[in-house]
Order: structure tokens, then sequence, then C-alpha cells
């Protein structure tokens, strides 16, 4: 694989990540390979395809991991033998929160690139710009993988945390692909504004709501490129359906499914698949939960499959709950935000005066009075009270995680907000 530079000097802005080979054979007895040590890399992508290149079972992990080396090396004792050879594992969090390590098999996640590379007719591309950590399974597989498979160019940039090196791998780019987040774009818009990178000849979105309403936007910001909408979780290792953007016209439609994958939707409205890229397991307490062929794994999202085939989003699991009776969905109120509101928006949990659960709009930058009733018109024409955030507040900053999603969490702790509106019951 051809790594680019953009330049020396801004190769050290290029955020560091670690790499931990967790077994080392020299002290293995009968066949085993028991957990011995840690050890810490500086996590630049040669050492990363060293450790993909080598038997030995390796965590790919980001510095800010949130978690202490004692948790991981207490759940990975947790590892049996048989995944201690020709693993990877990435650290995530499930529907709960919580954080857990998820083991991946390589041949598999190998297989599903060069799957992905016929689905996204990616022959034309030449290189691939990183704007999101190589950590988050999306970036990993979609472009350190596939790059690596392929023989394409991996252009390393800190993302938005740097405009001024995304810009310049966007200004130089050549038949280029780059991955994002929905959730990025109001800042992608008070970076870029008008500018355009022609280079760029194929778009991807996952990880959040897919921006159908901005699509005018991002074709004016990449003018030669193929936009597609993919969803999957890490689980799934992570891909699990693909659409290209002009195959729908909402954003809850996430398209079919891969080759080798099956979705259902249970009595419930979740959505569980099958796959042959899936996970061997994951360790979320204190012991391995092995995935065989016939299980049907959850992705935490709630769904339903049309005619077609596609697969229609109506938001996670955990972010539907009862007020009054009724059912509400956080994804699908905030779809609605997002088309009256061009900055960035969360949408926490709360309860009100009365027990009752709730949840509070937070907006970022700090809105006008004008756009508070803009958006308040849109919830009220769209929505039945019930729906109704109880206030409106406003914050210079909302808190977010490396992959350019709010941190919800954080954002429901922030305690120097403005409220706008409050709605008395």
């Amino acid at each position: 694989m051809v790594y680019a530079a953009l330049a020396r000097e801004r190769r050290q802005q290029v955020r560091r990540q670690r790499l931990l080979p967790l077994f080392d054979d020299t002290h293995s007895s009968a066949g085993e390979s028991p957990l011995t040590k840690l050890l810490y890399d500086d996590g630049d992508p040669v050492a990363l395809a060293r450790a993909w290149q080598e038997a030995p079972t390796f965590a790919w992990l980001s510095r800010r991991n949130g978690v202490t080396e004692s948790w991981l090396r207490e759940r990975l004792t947790a590892l049996p033998t048989e995944h201690r050879q020709d693993r990877f594992i990435l650290l995530t969090s499930g529907t709960s929160g919580e954080p857990k390590l998820v083991i991946g098999d390589r041949r598999r996640s190998e297989r599903l690139a060069r799957v992905l590379h016929e689905l996204q007719d990616a022959e034309p591309v030449a290189e691939t710009v990183v704007a999101l950590p190589l950590t988050y399974t999306y970036a990993f597989v979609n472009q350190w993988l596939w790059s690596r498979q392929m023989g394409r160019r991996l252009v390393l940039t800190d993302g938005l945390r740097q405009p001024d090196t995304l810009t310049a791998a966007l200004e130089a780019a050549e038949g280029a692909m780059i991955c994002l987040v929905g959730a990025q774009l109001p800042l992608v818009r008070r970076l870029f504004a008008e500018r355009a990178f022609p280079g760029v000849i194929r778009v991807h979105f996952a990880g959040g709501a897919f921006p159908q309403a901005e699509l005018p936007y991002v074709r004016k910001l990449f003018p030669n490129a193929s936009i597609f909408n993919n969803f999957g979780c890490a689980e799934a290792m992570p891909r699990l359906t693909l659409r290209r953007a002009e195959e729908g016209e909402r954003a809850e439609d996430v398209g079919r499914p891969l080759p080798g994958v099956t979705l259902r939707c249970d009595d419930d409205g979740r959505v569980l698949f099958r796959s042959d890229y899936r996970c061997v397991g994951q360790i979320s307490g204190a012991e391995f939960e092995p995935f065989d062929d016939e299980r049907w794994v959850p992705t935490g999202d709630l769904g339903e499959l049309d005619d077609r085939g596609h697969l229609l989003l109506r938001g996670r699991s955990n972010e539907v709950f009862k007020r009054y009776g009724e059912k509400i969905s956080l994804a699908h109120l905030l779809r609605t935000v997002q088309a009256a509101w061009a900055g960035q928006a969360a949408l926490v949990r709360a309860v009100d005066n009365s027990g009752e659960p709730g949840h509070v709009l937070l907006l970022s930058p700090q809105p006008e009075r004008a756009q508070v009733r803009g958006l308040l018109r849109a919830l009220r024409s769209q929505h039945p009270r019930a729906w109704w955030p109880l206030r409106v507040e406003g914050v210079d900053n909302l808190p977010l995680l490396d992959n350019g999603k709010v941190d919800v969490l954080a954002a429901a702790r922030l305690d120097n907000t403005t409220v706008y509106w409050d709605q008395r019951i």
C-alpha cells in the first residue's frame, strides 16, 4: 500500500493512535497464547499494516478511548485461544453507551472491502482522504482496509480538527474518496462556504442520519462525486446496506442489504441481521460472547423493510420512548429540526415537572429568536404536542466526539445554555 503524505510539516499534525499487540507466543505452552502484556506503539499506518500482516490478534484504539488499561487487561483475558490469531479488536459502545470490545476476523473484513469496492463503483478511485478517526469502524474498513486491499493511496488528515490539512488534501485530490458523517455538515459549511473540490469523485455518509436535505450543498461542494448512504454497526464490521443518493428520496432509506447480508425486522420493529462479514464475538462484561452463523444480531435500530427490499430506519431503539402514551422517535424529530436549522442540534432526554419523560432541544451556535420561532412552527406543523421539546436551548458550541457526532452524554451535562423557549404544561 502507498501512503501519501501531504507535507512533512503537516504529517506531524496527524493524530497519533496506539497499537496494542495483545499476545506474545514466547511464553506460551501447550499451543496456547496467553495474555502477557500490552505493548504500546505510535500507531502510524505502517505499524498498523505490519500488525495486520502478522498472526497475533491486536487491538486498534484511540488514545482518548475512555477506558483504563486495567479495564482492557481484565476484559482481554476472556478472549478464547482460538481467537488469539488472525483477529483484530476495536473498541465501541453498545446501545447502552457502555464500552465493549468487538472482535473481527481479518479475512472476512478483507472480503467485505472487496465487495464494497465493486458496489461503490470504486475502480476509478485512486486515493481516499481520511477525515475521520481510523479507529472508527466505518473509516477503518471503508478507507484504511480498502486502500490496503486495492492498492490505493491513503491520505491522512486530522479532519475538521485541523482544517488547513484537510483543505490541502481536498484541493490536491485526484480521483479521491472521502467518508463523512452527516453531523459534520454544519462545520463543513462554516469551513468551506462556497468552495468546491472537483477532485473528489466518491462521497460516503454513515454513522448517523443521511443528510438528504443537504444534498444540493454536498453536490455543489463535490461536483464530480457519486454520493452514497451507508448503514451498519460495529458488530457487522461494519457495513450492512448501501444506497446511491439518487435511489431514494428519504434520509431514513438506507438501501438494500449487501450480498452476503440478510436483514429482518421483528414484531417490535428491531432491525436484526446475519452477515458473512460480521464479528466473531464481543466482550462487553467479564465474558466473551461468541456470535455464530445462526444468530440474528440486533443493530440497535428500529425499522422496516419496504417492498423493494430497502431498509427504512425509524430511529435507535434507545431513542424511542413513550410520552403521555404516545411513542416518540428522537431520530424522526431530529430530521424535522435539521430541515429547518442549518447549525448543529441535539435532542437530550429529560423529565418534566410531573415526572413524564421528554427531551430538550439544544442548538449551536446561539440562534436568533426568529430562527427559534421558525423551528417551533416546523415542529408544530409536523408533530403533535407530545413530541415537542420541553425546552429549546442554545449554546455556543456543542461537544463533539472524535467522529464528528454530537456527544449527547456531554451535551446533557451542559450548564452554560441559554433558554429560548420553555413549554409550560
